[in-house]
């Protein structure tokens, strides 16, 4: 048998301190449950009178009563915890007291019940026939039950009955100590460790699991404010991660005070506390509330436990250790390289489409220069902390010194969703610090060989995104191609232009289908070089928001177009509306609500004039999020367009739900609308499922009157595209309108 640790080898119950534990009113012990069964009225008035204030073996006396054999059965079946049955032969027939026998040992299944046979007629159930040939523990005259004689019958078969119980007791226990250990053993971390001692000491007494398991990682002097909750059970369950000394209850607090001033096991009146010493002076001391005394059975047995689960407790520390070593990274205390690796495995088995996404901080190098190691170390920590915080379902570890992995389910590591971690600055010192992260992605599929392949995959994804877009993404594929140079120095220009008021915005009209009359306009952002070239939208927008710039240009483009439609209020009579793209990066941002805000209140506009434009494909992500943001703009006054709708998946049910105003008809359902093979089915679908859901419809890039006279036939709202105006500029904008308040006369 293993040796047993110094404190834990005997079960010691101390004698309560009155100064320290608080009082606890003493259990009074439950009965001796005992069944009369007589269908003579008398009889069980005798028998009560007999046992009337009598204790047995330091117990009280229960009586139930019964006055026939299937009433005896009732009670039987529904009462618990009978020890004895005093049994009349003669009732409804001669034999129904030798029929009940065999009905409660092979029927019922009470084995350990002590039957006591009762008769005023002895032949009709002659002793030695009854005792031979039924399952019963005495046989008794009536006329011989007196006091004295019914008191040393009762306590001989109730002695015989807590024998039979306890043995059992012990059998079941010893079976459930082993079992435990086996478990307890086996257990994830010392934290499901310590829960699961709860349980065991639970099961094992019979009693509820709520308890208490604290410890000590380290020697401290001020032992008594260092012991911390590592795991609570039942009314307890609040308690975790709490100070000792912060414990509510102040039973428990003091209970356990005790338990570790005395470095011994306590059994009080009203709770069990063990004590264990673990190697590295890891102490543990587990609490469970008591509803009643513990027999001499269940002592015995707490004292095999604790033996267990000493021994359990140092190879639970000593494989603690090692896995820790072996898997977690020594600076931040989070999984390392080689957990990482193995996790991907489980990720892969357990999620239908799993993600390695690796995240490097960019320019850390120059960062820890700047601030100095120890700083730059806290702000690793925080990345990581951000990270657990941001992504709890997904495995997060460090893999080398500035990046970080992740493994988990597709959609929630997406490209946006890790970023936007990053979009607030780090607190350094008082200091606010802003960094940016790069990200290489792996999605895993069947082929996928193993954890260190996925690694090795999404960390050629990451060179490649480093090598082309610092602050972007890159996706692993076979035929990943080399970014070049350009692309650097377009976001270098970019940032640039932006800062040098390189940026200008167009508008372009949007008009009634049926008049022509202008109803709104969009602002578009554009860029013009220093040498007069125009880069096109979709060259710097992508790299705008990769690069997390679209946070600050969409905010100078919604200030911008917001004070332009001041303007033209004042230069025209048409009632314009003006419709501003938002893209998912700004829209997804914690601060966008206050930047709209901001922008209605510096402005000075209408919201009921602004339209905010926002793609099919960021409705359909995180639904239940953006919901919530479309509703708290539509609070506001401010209208909502789907954009390029019919190029996503929105369902019907969900668009229901949103918060929408108008839906915007894709140029390439436009551009079907001409022709000999004019095909206008889709065009008028999205215009019907509109009319059904009160919605208006706008349709982009009309370029022919062709085109025009179909979505007058389909009923369209409005139209916008090259047939009615061009992208203009203010000045050539306010003369267009000009032009349309002329034609309108």
């Amino acid at each position: 048998m293993p040796e047993r640790p110094e404190h834990d080898d005997v079960l010691t119950f101390l004698e309560e301190d009155v100064d320290t534990v608080a009082a606890s009113v003493p259990h009074k012990p439950d009965p001796w449950r005992v069944l009369s069964v007589d269908d003579d009225d008398d009889v069980h008035v005798t028998t009560q009178l007999a046992l009337d204030r009598v204790e047995i073996l330091g117990k009280p006396v229960e009586l139930l009563k019964a006055y026939s054999a299937q009433e005896a059965l009732e009670v039987l079946a529904t009462e618990k915890g009978i020890a004895v049955v005093l049994l009349d032969v003669v009732m409804e027939d001669d034999h129904a007291g030798l029929d009940i026998v065999d009905k409660i040992r092979n029927e019922l299944g009470l084995v350990d019940l002590r039957i006591v046979l009762r008769t005023g007629q002895p032949g009709y159930a002659p002793e030695l026939e009854a005792i031979r040939d039924y399952d019963i523990n005495d046989y008794r005259n009536k006329s011989e039950l007196t006091h004295t004689k019914l008191y040393t019958t009762l306590t001989s078969v109730i002695r015989s009955y807590s024998q039979i119980r306890a043995l059992e007791a012990s059998r079941k226990g010893l079976e459930l100590i082993t079992q435990s250990s086996g478990e307890l053993i086996n257990s994830k971390g010392f934290d499901e460790f310590s829960l699961g001692i709860i349980k065991q000491l639970s099961e094992l007494l019979g009693l509820a699991d709520d308890g208490i398991v604290c410890t000590r990682v380290n020697n401290q002097a001020d032992a008594g404010h260092r012991y911390t909750v590592v795991a609570a059970s039942g009314r307890y369950q609040l308690a975790v991660n709490k100070q000792l000394n912060e414990l509510e209850d102040p039973n428990a607090k003091c209970a356990l005070e005790q338990c570790i001033e005395k470095k011994h096991n306590l059994l009080l009146d009203n709770a069990t506390v063990l004590y264990f010493s673990g190697r590295s002076g890891c102490d543990l001391i587990a609490f469970l509330d008591q509803t009643r005394k513990l027999d001499d059975t269940e002592k015995r047995l707490l004292d095999v436990f604790c033996s267990n689960i000493s021994v359990c407790l140092n190879n639970v520390l000593m494989l603690s250790k090692l896995h820790h070593y072996a898997y977690f990274d020594s600076l931040l205390d989070i999984p390392n390289r080689l957990a990482f690796v193995n996790s991907v495995d489980e990720y892969k088995a357990n999620i239908a489409a799993a993600s390695v996404v690796l995240v490097d901080v960019d320019q850390f190098s120059a960062i820890n220069d700047t601030i100095g190691i120890s700083n730059g170390d806290f702000l690793l920590g925080a990345v990581a902390q951000r990270l657990k915080d941001e992504f709890s379902g997904s495995y997060i570890a460090r893999v080398s010194g500035d990046v970080f992995g992740l493994v988990g389910d597709r959609e929630a590591l997406s490209p946006e969703k890790v970023r936007e971690v990053f979009y607030l600055p780090f607190d350094m010192a008082g200091q606010d610090q802003l960094i940016s992260v790069t990200l290489g992605l792996y999605d895993l599929d069947d082929k996928t060989e193993s954890g260190q392949e996925a690694l090795k995959k999404a960390n050629i994804a990451l060179k490649k995104a480093k090598e082309s877009l610092r602050g972007g993404h890159c996706y692993f594929t076979k035929e990943m191609e080399q970014e070049t140079e350009t692309r650097f120095r377009l976001l270098h220009n970019l940032r640039k232009a932006f800062d040098g008021d390189r940026l200008f915005m167009m508008y372009q009209p949007q008009v009634s289908v049926a008049d022509g009359r202008p109803v709104g306009v969009e602002a578009l952002l554009r860029w013009r070089t220093e040498d007069g070239a125009m880069i096109p939208p979709d060259r710097f927008i992508p790299l705008a928001e990769s690069s997390g710039l679209i946070i600050h240009l969409g905010e100078w483009v919604m200030r911008t177009a917001m004070l332009q439609l001041r303007r033209l209020q004042t230069q025209t009579t048409f009632n314009l509306r003006m419709g501003i793209n938002v893209s998912m990066a700004q829209f997804r941002h914690p601060e966008f609500l206050g930047v709209l805000d901001r922008a209605i209140a510096e402005t000075g506009v209408d919201p009921s004039n602004i339209e905010l434009e926002v793609t099919e494909s960021i409705a359909m992500i995180d639904r239940l999020a953006v919901s919530r943001t479309l509703s708290s703009i539509a609070e506001r006054g401010v209208k909502i367009a789907i954009d390029d709708f019919g190029t996503g998946f929105s369902s019907l049910s969900y668009l229901e739900r949103l918060e929408v105003d108008r839906l915007k008809i894709d140029k390439s359902f436009v551009d079907k609308l001409q022709g000999d093979t004019a095909d206008p089915r889709l065009s008028e679908m999205i215009v019907n499922l509109a009319k059904d859901l009160d919605l208006e419809v706008i349709a982009e890039g009309v370029e022919t009157d062709e085109q025009l006279e179909w979505l007058k036939k389909i009923n369209c709202d409005e139209a916008q595209g090259y047939f009615f105006a061009r992208p203009l500029e203010e000045t050539w904008l306010i003369e267009w309108l000009r032009e349309q308040e002329q034609r309108l006369l």
